[in-house]
């Protein structure tokens, strides 16, 4: 990955680079307007659209109604997207806004209430502990957020509450993703004044991982599915692992000189 002119050197990821809106300090009025910036960037970056078209919609078509649950939901933008489109396809949905950040959760509560939406202030861990089980586990842009240890933590916690499909969509690093973002929320900053959504739009991109590099820090059984134009989708099936698991322990007990 050569750098391009005037654009940093994207061949390696920089997990260190900060991004402001995750600062505990950080000011409360410019993280609002990010939140609410977000419900108009998301439709245009994060591609759940074809997402949801692809991997979600799908599995809603089989029995009519599901359990969702959005982890790290920031001001809860994508969730909300989420449940309505779901209603508007004639499907019954639960969606569960899960944020530790107490800032990201009285926000998201503050917005106009959607039917079949939920907010709710914990982590992943919290629901496991409390036995919770949803259809659809999913996230947007939370990966490249996570330490080592807390993405194996957010991995394992996807498997234990997904009964059906994990979905954890993020950036997928590259300079052509880079410039583009630069020059069109550069163009695009006078609607999100005093937000840090550019600052932290490129922040994120240096965070974020190749395809390559998000496979080799995933579970066994998960596997990275790329989406136009610059989407990695870490994707996780429970019934594919129930058939691993299968194979596995018939393997097991065909072969009694192994154990």
């Amino acid at each position: 990955m050569m750098p391009l002119p005037g654009l940093p050197d994207l061949s390696v990821r920089r997990p260190d680079t900060v991004e402001l809106m995750d600062l505990p300090d950080c000011d409360l009025d410019a993280l609002h307007r990010t939140y609410r910036g977000f419900a108009v960037v998301n439709p245009v970056v994060a591609g759940w659209q074809l997402t949801y078209r692809t991997l979600i919609r799908p599995l809603l078509a089989e029995s009519r109604s599901a359990s969702i649950l959005d982890i790290g939901s920031g001001g809860g933008d994508v969730a909300r997207a989420l449940a309505q489109r779901a209603r508007r396809d004639g499907f019954t949905v639960r969606v569960t806004a899960l944020d530790p950040d107490a800032r990201a959760h009285r926000w998201a509560c503050g917005r106009r209430q959607v039917p079949g939406l939920d907010y709710r202030r914990g982590t992943s861990g919290d629901l496991v502990r409390a036995g919770r089980r949803f259809d659809v586990v999913l996230s947007n842009h939370l990966l490249h957020h996570l330490d080592p240890g807390a993405l194996e933590a957010v991995l394992a916690d996807s498997e234990a509450l997904a009964v059906r499909r994990v979905i954890h969509s993020d950036i997928r690093r590259g300079p052509v993703a880079y410039g583009l973002f630069s020059a069109g929320a550069g163009l695009a900053t006078p609607l999100f004044p005093g937000s840090f959504i550019r600052a932290d739009g490129l922040a994120s991109i240096r965070r974020s991982y190749t395809p390559a590099e998000l496979a080799a820090v995933l579970r066994p059984g998960w596997r990275v599915q790329t989406q136009p134009p610059w989407r990695n989708l870490a994707v996780w099936d429970a019934a594919r692992d129930a058939v691993r698991d299968a194979v596995w322990e018939a393997v097991w007990e065909a072969a009694p000189d192994a154990r």
